[in-house]
């Protein structure tokens, strides 16, 4: 069973901007810290990207997969795992939602790995990848 986490931060900006930030994956390995590369491999007929290949390095875990997304204009964007080294799946999700003059941001992600890890590591992992996720994220699209 995957486990999952979530998270909400609030960014300064509006909802396209901040989607526009996500949805620049080759831009990723500037500002997500264990993302070496992502490739898009496939566009949607909304002109974002369809399908990505990443490869993850956080140290002792390294991993090459491919997630498939879906685009709710500039208020949400949902994924799976389509293929993965290490993973069985992984679905996420980000919603936004203006508040005032910014926006908050709603993170989801579950994550199933083909091999056991113990529950220190996971947190540990879930720290990393939620500090990416949201902190990173605020800090590229406010910078």
């Amino acid at each position: 069973m995957a486990d999952s986490a979530s998270s909400t931060i609030i960014i300064d900006a509006d909802p396209a901007t901040i989607m526009g930030v996500i949805a620049d994956f080759e831009r990723y390995p500037q500002w997500a810290d264990l993302i070496r590369s992502a490739e898009i491999l496939e566009t949607g007929s909304d002109g974002r990207p369809a399908s990505v290949r990443f490869v993850l390095d956080a140290g002792v875990v390294k991993d090459q997969y491919t997630l498939a997304y879906t685009w709710s204009g500039d208020t949400g964007v949902r994924w799976h795992l389509v293929e993965g080294g290490g993973q069985k799946s992984q679905d996420g999700s980000y919603t936004l939602q203006p508040v005032g003059g910014s926006t908050r941001v709603d993170y989801t992600i579950a994550v199933e790995l083909k091999m056991p890890v113990l529950g220190m590591f996971k947190r540990r992992a879930e720290k990393v990848i939620m500090d990416t996720a949201l902190k990173g994220l605020k800090k590229r699209v406010e910078s």
